[in-house]
């Protein structure tokens, strides 16, 4: 061992855990780090234009490797622009680690310049936010947060770095890479499992969650499909189950589709693999009764704590998906009692449910999902901010592998831009494709900038419908008629592209968007495609006329 100063440590260290890239916007607090990346080759250094696009894209990466993605940001306002996407790391289980420059150790608690008190800041949203204390300690306290982010429920870690500790010398030893548990079912859950699922009449099995393989989503399949059981995905999951399967029915989201609640509810028999079985993957949490659900339960989860925390289990198995899924391989079940229809009633509802759909104005955004299904293939990467205008993709787009959508399940906005960048980063030969709303892209669209700068191609398709859409929505249902606070005056989103550096287009018109696609994805540069939604064609189901009239209806009593 030779001395190195703190700074190095960190990088080495980061090494050390297989990290070759770090999102960054550049602060005072953390300068002894860059400049010890001056002369490495082994870290691409991705300096973006805001910490919120920053840490997002490290969120990202991890959403998409199933590895922490790393972030650096300066203490104080970088920390809180990075609030966000820690947030969304925790509410999507996500392994994420966050480097805070901090004040230093003999002034913390005295309100320093820009001094935040990381674990008051993240003491919910991360499973871990401290200040590493001495240079000794960091390659202890690296390897514990490369450790607790991927463990059991994967989640966001927080460290601060006090200015004086990055520049201290030590001769200490880098941490091992983190050796991740993989919690299993033992042999008699699995007797269990088998028992209560063969004495069921009409199971389903629910996916979701994080810490899957495509081993695993592969073998969930063929579990499925070979004992004639339907499948839901949780929010923004389905990638993890595929689309394509005769197994599939459908996911558990905003805007559940009658006929998924209704197969929901006729359940005899849920085996929730993955998921917690939070507020959406229970409608509102009222498809199951609380404490008890009302009907058999087999929840698998490889947080033990999860485990009851909401719905008391007939069967609560501590065990990642891959571990659970990989025992599902190895058993065979008796479905004689199964009921016969039960599947293709189940799939019947959900082929009703992709259905063409009235069109709205001059975009069919039906048709605009098809022709994005025909150009991306089977390994094209979807990346959505929050808003209505996911709903189409959610809906209608038939996704076939592991890590193809990446989307904020927490609903943050801002999101789709960074995570576009992330994964293009990740996969440069693939296309992948951002969608956004209009509302959402205002709110990272700097981060074009970084696209440009560091020669990253992903196409941003731009829904400008000049409204922040979900929340019109919900003001027109608990308002009616009553708008305030909604609209938007939108800039020519594609000028602004152009001025960035990416090439843009226009599209109003559903046959004008095969060839701005064709284009976009073959302008070896960052594109934007801008397409001129009406507000109407709000969601799937219903107009935004229609949903007024229906609450409305609802208040007086007459008929929409």
């Amino acid at each position: 061992m030779v001395e190195r100063s703190g700074a190095h440590i960190v990088i080495d260290n980061l090494v050390a855990h297989g990290v070759d890239r770090i999102f960054q916007v550049p602060g005072e607090s953390f300068l002894a780090v860059l400049d010890a990346l001056h002369d490495r080759n082994d870290i691409r250094i991705i300096t973006c234009r805001h910490e919120a696009g920053a840490a997002n894209m490290a969120e990202a990466t991890g959403k998409i490797t199933g590895r922490p993605g790393v972030c650096f940001v300066t203490r104080g306002p970088g920390s809180g622009h990075a609030a966000v996407a820690v947030q969304t790391a925790f509410q999507d289980s996500t392994p994420m680690i966050l480097f805070v420059g901090q004040v230093g150790l003999a002034d913390l608690g005295r309100e320093a310049f820009q001094e935040v008190d990381l674990h008051a800041m993240f003491g919910w949203t991360a499973k871990f936010a401290g200040n590493i204390p001495s240079v000794e300690r960091i390659p202890e306290y690296i390897g514990r947060a490369f450790s607790l982010a991927q463990s059991g429920r994967p989640g966001p870690v927080v460290l601060g770095l006090p200015e004086e500790i990055q520049e201290q010398q030590a001769d200490v030893a880098d941490s091992a890479p983190a050796l991740v548990a993989e919690p299993s079912p033992s042999p008699e859950e699995r007797v269990r499992l088998a028992r209560l699922l063969a004495e069921a009449k009409r199971p389903l099995m629910i996916v979701g969650g994080s810490r899957w393989t495509q081993e695993a989503c592969d073998q969930a399949v063929a579990f499925a499909e070979r004992h004639g059981i339907p499948v839901a995905v949780t929010f923004r999951r389905q990638d993890h189950f595929d689309n394509s399967s005769v197994c599939y029915i459908g996911d558990l989201a905003f805007a559940l589709d009658p006929g998924l609640a209704q197969t929901f509810r006729e359940a005899d028999c849920i085996l929730a693999v993955g998921t917690r079985l939070g507020d959406l993957a229970s409608g509102g949490y009222g498809l199951l009764g609380i404490p008890s659900p009302g009907k058999t339960l087999i929840h698998v989860y490889p947080e033990p704590g999860e485990l009851g925390r909401v719905f008391r289990p007939d069967l609560a198995i501590a065990a990642s998906p891959v571990s659970l899924c990989n025992a599902l391989a190895a058993f065979d079940i008796d479905e004689a009692s199964f009921d016969s229809t039960w599947l293709e009633a189940a799939r019947a509802r959900y082929l009703a449910s992709i259905e063409p759909v009235s069109v709205v104005g001059d975009i069919d955004m039906r048709a605009v999902i098809a022709t994005l299904e025909m150009r991306l293939g089977v390994a094209g990467v979807i990346t959505s901010d929050a808003g209505n205008f996911a709903q189409w993709a959610q809906r209608f787009f038939p996704f076939r592998k592991l890590g193809t959508q990446i989307a904020p399940r927490s609903g943050a906005m801002g999101y789709g831009v960074p995570s576009a960048i992330a994964a293009k980063l990740l996969h440069p030969d693939q296309p992948v494709v951002g969608l956004i709303g209009d509302g959402g892209f205002l709110m990272s669209s700097s981060e074009l900038a970084t696209a440009v700068q560091h020669g990253v191609a992903p196409v941003l398709i731009v829904f400008n419908n000049g409204i922040f859409g979900t929340i019109r929505a919900h003001q027109e249902r608990r308002f009616p008629g009553r708008v305030v606070g909604t609209d938007l005056r939108n800039p020519d989103f594609s000028a602004v592209a152009s001025a960035f550096g990416a090439w843009s287009a226009r599209v109003s018109r559903t046959e004008q968007f095969a060839g701005a696609l064709d284009q976009a994805l073959a302008a070896g540069r960052a594109a934007v495609i801008e397409i001129m939604l009406d507000p109407e064609a709000i969601s799937v189901g219903r107009s935004l006329s229609q949903i007024r009239e229906a609450a409305i209806a609802g208040r007086t009593g007459k008929p929409a």
